[in-house]
């Protein structure tokens, strides 16, 4: 029997999901298929209610569907109730059940491209206010940071998300943004600017020093000029394309089983996709 799951959003063109997890089907030899499903939001619960009729094991969710099919879930984990999102489905037991597997995705990528960026200072900047922000402070404070520093252009919706944490969040004017890199053992962009078409962030990382990680969500481009500027003052650098590649490994082994590895030949796959379009 082929084991099946996809992905589903409003758009679904852009999403690179079914390269990564098709990747994964033929290195393991599992006789499955992930597909993209457009699906409009009128008619997500509909799709969610038929999904296993239909053969689905799972799905991935992505925009614009991320609070709704929480909502619609039978049974979240903390993940997915703390980050208010989410971004993987599975059946068990005839019941559908949500995780967000971001903050993991974000957590991994940091592990595996900067050992040891948070066994020293637990002081972070992050830079936006989005769903994507909202998993970075849920995974930042599982591994116990407890200076974080949030900024976004507009400071009401940093306060809304600091207020969903019962943690103590420091909110930054953007404004003054610069003047808190300083002591910072992390900086995180999680907001568009820097991607290609959008307007650059403009942060001067001059205040921090050698040992600072800096982090960019934005992976079009790979190396953004965020991530240009810190590693010419000596900083290492993540780029973001390993959080997309390893939030989708946990959904992975829910549908087909087997728990899979970001491996240098699935980054270069993902990375010629990237440069072809």
């Amino acid at each position: 029997m082929t084991a099946r799951a996809c992905v589903i959003g409003w758009p679904i063109g852009h999403s690179r999901s079914p390269l990564i997890h098709g990747h994964w089907l033929d290195k393991h030899g599992i006789n499955g298929t992930y597909t993209k499903q457009e699906v409009a939001p009128e008619e997500l619960e509909n799709f969610l209610a038929k999904m296993q009729a239909q053969g689905f094991a799972g799905a991935n969710v992505t925009v614009p569907h991320k609070e709704q099919a929480l909502a619609l879930a039978d049974h979240a984990d903390d993940a997915a109730l703390a980050i208010g999102a989410a971004n993987t489905l599975w059946i068990e037991n005839g019941k559908l059940r949500a995780s967000n597997t971001d903050a993991y995705g974000f957590l991994k990528n940091l592990d595996q491209e900067a050992p040891g960026w948070d066994e020293t200072r637990k002081s972070a900047l992050v830079l936006g206010a989005g769903g994507a922000a909202r998993a970075v402070l849920f995974g930042l404070l599982d591994r116990s940071f407890d200076d974080i520093r949030l900024t976004n252009r507009t400071r009401s919706r940093a306060e809304a998300l600091a207020s969903h944490f019962d943690a103590p969040i420091h909110i930054v004017d953007w404004e003054q943004r610069n003047t808190q890199v300083a002591g910072c053992g992390l900086i995180v962009n999680t907001t568009s600017l820097g991607m290609t078409g959008s307007p650059p962030l403009e942060l001067d990382l001059s205040g921090a020093d050698a040992t600072t990680v800096v982090t960019d969500l934005v992976y079009v481009p790979l190396k953004t000029s965020l991530l240009e500027q810190a590693e010419s003052m000596g900083m290492r650098t993540v780029d973001g394309l390993g959080m997309l590649l390893h939030q989708a490994g946990p959904g992975f082994e829910k549908w087909f089983g087997v728990r899979p590895e970001v491996t240098a030949d699935l980054r270069n796959l993902v990375v010629a996709d990237l440069l072809d379009t």
